[in-house]
């Protein structure tokens, strides 16, 4: 468990500097500049993830379960992957609504994604990861939200194309997750099976 909360702890913290400390890290690149900065970066969030993954392979060996999660939640769960896999994919596609209207599509799809996942988990290592993520989520959209209302800078409309493509993609992959066994391939678990 300790390997799991260093693990998240380094992700997640390297990730939020830009967000919830953008003048120490700004300060920092000034000071040793950007290459060292990308370096480090790379490297914390490389460890950080190895050990969150590992850390949470080794919990779930001795799952310590906190409540069993009601019946159906594993259908919300499949639900709002659907949506949190739209919004992954509306960060990438270029033109399209989504991302002109929420402007930090990828940080709400983390959020989707950890508040699906909290929903049908019920075990000590399940909240620890998914409750992490979600609480950096909720904090990360709010900062970034700060910043767009403080910035004059305005993002273009968005198209009904680009937002199509966003939605098909985004369904293609949730689809490849739930059924296609992509989730079963890099998790261990196939979700649908669960829904019940």
């Amino acid at each position: 468990m300790l390997q799991l909360l260093i693990g998240l702890t380094l992700f997640l913290g390297i990730h939020a500097l830009q967000s919830l400390a953008p003048k120490w890290r700004q300060n920092w690149i000034q000071r040793r500049g950007a290459l060292v900065y990308k370096g480090v970066y790379a490297a914390v969030s490389l460890l950080g993830l190895y050990l969150l993954v590992q850390g949470y392979a080794q919990a779930r060996l001795e799952p310590m379960l906190l409540w069993t999660p009601p019946r159906g939640m594993q259908h919300a769960t499949i639900l709002l992957m659907w949506v949190a896999m739209v919004l992954l994919v509306a960060t990438y596609v270029p033109g399209n609504q989504i991302k002109a209207k929420l402007r930090h599509p990828m940080t709400l799809s983390v959020k989707v994604w950890a508040l699906g996942h909290l929903l049908s988990n019920g075990n000590l290592a399940d909240v620890i990861l998914f409750g992490g993520f979600l609480v950096w989520s909720v904090l990360v959209f709010r900062a970034a939200r700060q910043r767009d209302r403080m910035s004059l800078h305005s993002v273009p409309e968005g198209k009904l194309l680009g937002t199509l493509l966003a939605v098909v993609l985004g369904t293609g992959i949730w689809a490849a997750f739930l059924m296609g066994g992509l989730h079963l391939w890099l998790v261990g678990v196939m979700p649908f099976t669960r829904a019940v």
